[in-house]
Parts: C-alpha cells; sequence; structure tokens
C-alpha cells in the first residue's frame, strides 16, 4: 500500500485489494480516511510465489522512487518469524524476541524476502529529493469475514454431518488477529508515517488484538459452534508419526511431480510444523509507536464471524 502526504487530499494504491484483507483494507480507507480523494486498487494472482513475490516487490519500490511516492506499507506476516520447521514454540514474544526463522515452504521464504526489500528500501530518495519512509506489519493468523479457510472447515464440517474431527493438540495456542483490525492498522500505519517518520521508518510492527489464544480447531469453533458444528475428540485422533509420514510422502510426491504438474498439499512437513507449534504474540510496540488499539472487541469481532457464517449456512440451504 502507498500514498502520498504531500497533498491535502491522499491518493492511496492498494495491492492485493480483491484479496481477503485487501478488501477490508480498501473498505476501511473509504470509511475512516477522511483525507481519501483517490483510491486504486491493483490485484495480479501469483502461482509461483518466490521470484514473482520479489520481482513484483521491487517493481513498487521502483515504482515509488519514480512518482515520488513517499510512504510504502508492507503487509508481511508471522510467517515470517515462525513457526519453524523444527517446532520451536514462540510464546507470548514480541517484535525483538529471539527466534531461529528456518524458511522452506515458499510462503515464508517469499514474505521473508520481500519485507527485507521493503524495509531495506527505507530512507531512499525518490523523485524529488525526499526520503521513502517504510515499514511493515505481520499479521498473525488473520480470521473475519470472507475468510477462505474458516469458509472451508465449515464446508467440511457439513460433509461430515456437522462434525469436525481433532487433528491438533489443545494445548497448541496459536495468536489469532480479527480482520477488520489489520485493516485498521494498516490504515493508521499509513496515516501517522509522515509525521513519525523517524520513529516507524524501517520497523515491522505486529498485528494483534484482543482475540484470546487458543488451538487453532478450538479458535474456529468460537464461530462454527453456534453455526451448528462438533469437534470430536478430546486429543487427536491421528498419532503424531502418521501425520510425519503423510506430510514426509506428499512433499516427496510434491518433488517428483514438480517437472510436470504444480501440486501443492495442504499436509506438508512446513504446515504440520506450524499446526503443532504454539505461536503467540504479546506487543504494544503498534501503541506505543502510533497510538494504535483495536477498533473491534473480540465480543464484536467474535459477532460479526459469526454473523457471516451463518450467512453461508443460510446460502448453503
Amino acid at each position: 500500500m502507498a500514498g502520498s502526504a504531500q497533498v491535502p487530499t491522499l491518493v492511496y494504491l492498494v495491492t492485493g485489494g480483491c484479496g481477503f484483507l485487501g478488501e477490508h483494507i480498501v473498505r476501511m480507507l473509504l470509511e475512516r480516511e477522511p483525507r481519501l480523494r483517490e483510491l486504486r486498487v491493483f490485484d495480479l494472482h501469483l502461482s509461483s510465489w518466490l521470484e514473482e513475490l520479489k520481482t513484483g516487490t521491487q517493481n513498487v519500490i521502483e515504482a515509488c522512487m519514480r512518482t515520488g511516492t513517499q510512504f510504502l506499507v508492507y503487509t508481511s506476516s508471522m510467517e515470517v518469524v515462525g513457526p519453524n520447521v523444527k517446532g520451536h514454540p514462540f510464546y507470548r514474544g514480541d517484535e525483538d524476541t529471539p527466534y531461529e526463522a528456518v524458511h522452506r515452504h515458499p510462503y515464508p521464504c517469499s514474505k521473508a524476502l520481500a519485507e527485507r526489500l521493503v524495509l531495506e528500501a527505507n530512507g531512499r530518495k525518490v523523485s524529488g529529493g525526499l526520503p521513502l519512509v517504510t515499514c511493515a506489519l505481520r499479521p498473525t493468523g488473520i480470521y473475519g469475514e470472507g475468510h477462505q479457510v474458516m469458509r472451508d472447515f465449515y464446508n467440511q464440517g457439513l460433509r461430515f454431518g456437522g462434525r469436525l474431527f481433532r487433528a491438533i493438540p489443545a494445548s497448541v495456542e496459536h495468536g489469532r488477529v480479527y480482520v477488520g483490525n489489520v485493516a485498521w492498522m494498516h490504515v493508521l500505519v499509513a496515516r501517522e508515517l509522515e509525521q513519525r517518520a523517524a520513529l516507524m521508518g524501517g520497523q515491522v510492527y505486529f498485528c494483534y488484538d484482543k482475540s484470546p489464544y487458543k488451538s487453532y480447531e478450538d479458535f474456529n469453533m468460537e464461530f462454527l459452534g453456534p453455526c451448528g458444528l462438533r469437534l470430536i475428540g478430546t486429543h487427536p485422533l491421528l498419532p503424531y508419526w502418521l501425520l510425519v509420514l503423510l506430510a514426509t510422502l506428499n512433499a516427496l510426491l510434491q518433488w517428483l511431480l514438480r517437472p510436470l504438474v504444480l501440486y501443492t498439499p495442504l499436509l506438508n512437513p512446513y504446515t504440520l510444523a506450524m499446526a503443532n507449534t504454539t505461536f503467540t504474540v504479546s506487543t504494544n510496540k503498534a501503541q506505543r509507536h502510533f497510538g494504535y488499539k483495536p477498533l473491534f472487541s473480540w465480543e464484536e469481532s467474535k459477532a460479526r464471524t459469526i454473523h457471516w457464517v451463518q450467512a453461508l449456512e443460510a446460502s448453503a440451504r
């Protein structure tokens, strides 16, 4: 997302503005940025993450250089940090918590590379001689209206007669954040970058709110439960060694098929390590640096998400 704050009215470009988070950012700008004069949305589907995201990020930075655009906010991810493939927990960490980031899967690799490019561009001179000010936001697991994974879990539950089967230990906690609060943080960062460039330029911020820490499945049941689904089992129904075996076989099959077809299994060593590794964030850096407070409470975030799932339920009848 890039904008110029040299004039009283602002022009914003939102890349990925037709995606899950992007749509909420667009809506938030329209509703809560009074200085907005023009909003441009650019969307591109990437079938291969690493090279396209690297080149695309470089192109955005170069476009800022040539057009004199001073402010660039990059949507990164907690996965730039972890969970890593070694299964090391990240418990109530913040932006400065030491952690061994091991990137093997294309998604975190591409996000880490693009984030580094954006942060390294901070301070470069744009056309006209002013410095480019950049920062990166790292959402934890985003949920809310329009979340495709939540939709998939709901549809899966319907196929199994209103039941979902536990695959992750309840003791594994994940940090989650409501999409409306992530969108609000983007708008607030873009608004404050001009006045707080020395403090915010080149910085990274986790996106957070008051959503509770729970296992991925137990958290999803906060929304799916009121819509008639049940989570079966107090412990995972498949042993972990079997999941490791299946994930390894999927990775091998992906390697064998690579010359012929793009095979992207949901279960692989990376996603298995993520799902079974605690990763929770506890930080107030965004509040200290630019006054961020969640726009939506946990109760409101939950109610809005349940209402969306109930609309899915009605459309499925």
